[in-house]
């Protein structure tokens, strides 16, 4: 299945807009956003139920494959209700488009598709309808503390979870053993097994460090405790790329850069995709959706990976990052925000319709309800020997930790990325200067941009 690389693909991808056209589209639609208290009434069972017996169109914005799938056994339940499932463009189309359409006031859907790290770039201009008083509130126990904290401020609830990206390490276990690396459990032991493959197999690395793409480096950040965004809804930001710990980071890979043990080949291109089919790649910290993506990409090199825990910094205190990862989002000028809200959370919530987002869609499931689900959890897969992927990243889920946060103009954030310590990697120069690089632009753009920053 290619959709899901396809689509994360995408969020690496700058907007050809600068960001500062993006907030001002944001902006359009008013309201007021920030807070965490949910001021709207909440609606009764009789509401809903006038609502979803009344003939009614929805509009959906998802690049999700096969979502009429879905779609189906929602109107199936509510017959009165036709949706049209309408895909603009995957990653930066779709939020272009987004973003004209709640300027202009015209076309806007009435659900959307947004990925968490975007949902601050809606909420900034009031255009996400809360979803608590829609019944959204009542389902927050459904999902681990970190993936509901991606969606929710306080009370406030902005869009329901639709799949998750927690950080785990594929390898050839073939290809380690017979450089007798074990896979590494620690980064201090990936540090070594990555100088031990590259002197076993000077043609080939143990990974590779993508300086293209700023999402996986973020969810490293996530992983050490970086916190490098935060944002209150209002005016106020927090940009700390340069942390120390976040430094650590960067000197890690900067180091392995620098010694050559590690590739910088850009990712989701035909030579990177091909390294994964000819051995030049033996691992691959990856998300969740990586192993699908991966069956599809290297098909010949079947029974040969295997799937463990992203290497730890403290082993005694497992933890993991997310990298990627997205929801749907009622947008507030929607004339129909009942009917549109029990949309979201249906095909979302519904058990058969998650069910087969999670199996036949192969998105990684966001809720404990599905991740536990025997049809998900006991899948063998033989393209990893028989392994139990699925169960594996379920485990490493539980070890995301929460609270991560994303400011409102991720779009310039990781398009700065490219520019500074996506450089450094791509020149093999210091990291660490491109870090600071990087935190110097944001903040700068952030401070042009009129908001206060810490």
């Amino acid at each position: 299945m290619t959709s899901p690389f396809t689509r994360r693909r995408f969020l690496g991808t700058a907007l050809a807009a600068s960001s500062a056209v993006a907030l001002a589209a944001c902006s359009g639609g008013g309201g007021k956003s920030g807070g965490g208290a949910s001021a709207a009434p909440k609606v009764t069972q009789a509401q809903i139920d006038e609502a979803m017996n009344k003939d009614t169109t929805l509009t959906l914005w998802t690049w999700v494959p096969d979502i009429q799938k879905e779609v189906d056994l929602f109107t199936k339940k509510y017959p009165k209700i036709k949706v049209k499932n309408v895909n603009v463009g995957a990653g930066a189309p779709h939020y272009t488009k987004m973003r004209a359409a709640i300027q202009s006031g015209q076309g806007a859907p009435d659900v959307a598709q947004v990925e968490f790290q975007y949902i601050p770039s809606f909420t900034l201009g009031g255009n996400l309808l809360d979803l608590s008083p829609y019944g959204a509130d009542s389902i927050k126990s459904q999902y681990p503390e970190w993936v509901w904290s991606q969606v929710s401020k306080g009370e406030v609830v902005y869009a329901i979870p639709q799949d998750v990206g927690p950080m785990g390490l594929l390898y050839r276990d073939d290809l380690l053993k017979a450089a007798g690396v074990k896979p590494p459990k620690t980064w201090d032991e990936f540090a070594t097994a990555a100088e031990k493959y590259r002197s076993a197999n000077p043609k080939s690395y143990l990974s590779n460090l993508a300086p293209n793409d700023p999402g996986q480096f973020v969810a490293f950040l996530w992983q050490i405790g970086a916190r490098p965004f935060s944002y209150d809804g209002t005016k106020n930001v927090k940009v700390d790329l340069a942390s120390d710990q976040a430094k650590q980071v960067a000197k890690f890979w900067g180091d392995m850069v620098a010694k050559g043990v590690v590739s910088v080949d850009p990712d989701f291109t035909d030579a990177w995709y091909q390294g994964f089919s000819n051995g030049k790649y033996a691992a691959w910290p990856a998300a969740a959706w990586g192993p699908v993506f991966l069956q599809g990409t290297a098909k010949k090199t079947s029974g040969k990976w295997r799937a463990t825990d992203l290497p730890q910094w403290d082993a005694a205190k497992p933890a993991s990052g997310n990298w990627g990862g997205s929801t749907d989002a009622v947008l507030k000028s929607s004339k129909n925000p009942i009917a549109a809200s029990q949309l979201a959370l249906f095909i979302n919530t519904d058990k058969e319709s998650a069910l087969k987002l999670a199996t036949e869609q192969f998105l990684f499931p966001p809720s404990n309800t599905i991740l536990n689900d025997p049809a998900f959890a006991d899948q063998a897969a033989p393209f990893y020997g028989g392994q139990k992927v699925n169960a594996k990243f379920t485990d490493i889920s539980a070890t995301v930790t929460p609270d991560f946060q994303w400011l409102p103009f991720m779009d310039f954030v990781y398009s700065n990325y490219t520019d500074t310590l996506g450089k450094a990697m791509a020149n093999k120069t210091d990291m660490v200067a491109g870090l600071q690089a990087w935190q110097d632009g944001v903040a700068k753009y952030a401070k042009d941009q009129g908001f206060n920053v810490a």
